[in-house]
C-alpha cells in the first residue's frame, strides 16, 4: 500500500464537510452528508479498500504542484509535463440565493491551460468506512449512480465512463482551453438522473464561491507582514466551523495514527472545548466576530441541555480524546 504524507493535501469544504485532495489528484478522504458521518472515499486510511477519487495525467513525470485561489478555500492541483500544463478546481460550493441548492455538490473542473493531456479518472467510493456494499448504475453521456444501503451519490459528468469492479472508470484528452466537469451530489432512488451542470453553470457556481471567501475575509483586521498567512489560516479555520449550529471541529478527519498500526488515532471531527476556544481567540485577534458569537450560542444551549440535532457540532462537545470507527482495514 503507497500512501501520500499528510502534507501532500489540501483541504475543501463547504461548512458541513470537507475533502482532502492529494497533490497526485485524488480525493483521498470525503465524508458525507457531515464531518462526522461515515466516510465515501477512505483511501487516506486504507489504500486497497477506502476508496478514492482520482483524476490525474496518464503516465509517470509530470511534476505536480498545489495552492489556494488568492483569498479562498477552492484548491488548484497543477500538473506541469513536456506535453502540457493541466490542472483541477476542486470546490464545494458556498454561498446564498441560487448557489446554496449546489452546497451539497462537490466540484471538479479538469482544464489543460497549454499543449494537450490524457487524463485518466477513476471514482471508486467505498461507503461506511468501507463496510457497506454498493452498486453501480451508467447512464450514458450524463454520469453514474452509486447505491449504498444508506446513501446514493451521483457522478455527473459529459465524460464517457466505463464500469468497474468498484466503480467507475474514464480516460479523456483535453487540448488547450478545453475542460472537463466532474460533480459528486446525492441522489434519491429512483429519481431521474439529473444532468450536469453546463460550463457556464460551473463556471457561475466558481465565481459565487470565490466570491464568498473573499467578501469573508476581507473583514480580517490583519494587515501585518503574515498577512498571506494569516488569511490562509483564517480560511482553513472557516471552514472547519459546523455552519448550522456554530460548532468547531477540531480538524476533519479520524483514525490516523501518530505512525503506522499506532493507537493514537482519535476523532477529531467533533468539537473539542480546548481546540475550539484556541480557534475562536485567534479569529477574535484578527477581527472575525461573528464565528465566537456562533460557537457561544451554540455552547451556551449545550450547558442548558436544549435538544438539538444529533449531527457534527450538535451532539455533545468532547473534551477528551476518544477512538473513532475503524475503517476499511
Amino acid at each position: 500500500m503507497a500512501y501520500e504524507p499528510i502534507e501532500n493535501y489540501g483541504v475543501i469544504g463547504n461548512m458541513r464537510t470537507a475533502a482532502l485532495v492529494g497533490k497526485h489528484g485524488s480525493i483521498d478522504w470525503y465524508c458525507f452528508p457531515y464531518f462526522d458521518s461515515p466516510s465515501v472515499f477512505a483511501a487516506i486510511l486504507d489504500d486497497e479498500k477506502g476508496g478514492r477519487f482520482e483524476i490525474a495525467p496518464v503516465g509517470d513525470g509530470a511534476a505536480t504542484k498545489q495552492l489556494y485561489w488568492p483569498e479562498t478555500n477552492v484548491l488548484v492541483t497543477r500538473f506541469l509535463s513536456d506535453d502540457g500544463v493541466g490542472e483541477i478546481e476542486d470546490f464545494m460550493p458556498v454561498g446564498s440565493g441560487e448557489t446554496s441548492e449546489w452546497r451539497d455538490h462537490l466540484v471538479r473542473r479538469v482544464r489543460v491551460v497549454r499543449g494537450s493531456l490524457r487524463f485518466r479518472m477513476r471514482c471508486h467510493p467505498a461507503f461506511d468506512y468501507a463496510r457497506a456494499k454498493h452498486e453501480t448504475e451508467i447512464d450514458d453521456g450524463i454520469g453514474a449512480n452509486f447505491h449504498s444501503k444508506d446513501l446514493s451519490l451521483r457522478l455527473a459528468t459529459e465524460v464517457p465512463l466505463r464500469k468497474d469492479s468498484r466503480g467507475v472508470s474514464a480516460e479523456f484528452m483535453l487540448k488547450e482551453g478545453e475542460c472537463a466537469t466532474f460533480v459528486i451530489r446525492p441522489i434519491e432512488k429512483g429519481a431521474e438522473p439529473p444532468a450536469p451542470p453546463s460550463a457556464e453553470k460551473t463556471e457561475e457556481l466558481f465565481k459565487a464561491t470565490v466570491a464568498y471567501w473573499r467578501r469573508w475575509i476581507s473583514a480580517c483586521t490583519y494587515h501585518g507582514r503574515w498577512r498571506e498567512m494569516v488569511h490562509r489560516s483564517a480560511l482553513l479555520l472557516k471552514l472547519l466551523t459546523f455552519e448550522p449550529t456554530g460548532a468547531i471541529v477540531a480538524a476533519p478527519t479520524c483514525s490516523l495514527p501518530e505512525s503506522p498500526g499506532g493507537v493514537r488515532n482519535w476523532d477529531y471531527r467533533y468539537t473539542w472545548i480546548r481546540d475550539a476556544a484556541f480557534t475562536i481567540y485567534s479569529l477574535l485577534r484578527i477581527g472575525l466576530t461573528e464565528e465566537a458569537s456562533a460557537f457561544m450560542g451554540w455552547l451556551d444551549a449545550r450547558c442548558k441541555g436544549t435538544a438539538a440535532p444529533a449531527r457534527c457540532g450538535s451532539a455533545t462537545a468532547r473534551s477528551t480524546s476518544s477512538s473513532s470507527t475503524s475503517t476499511a482495514s
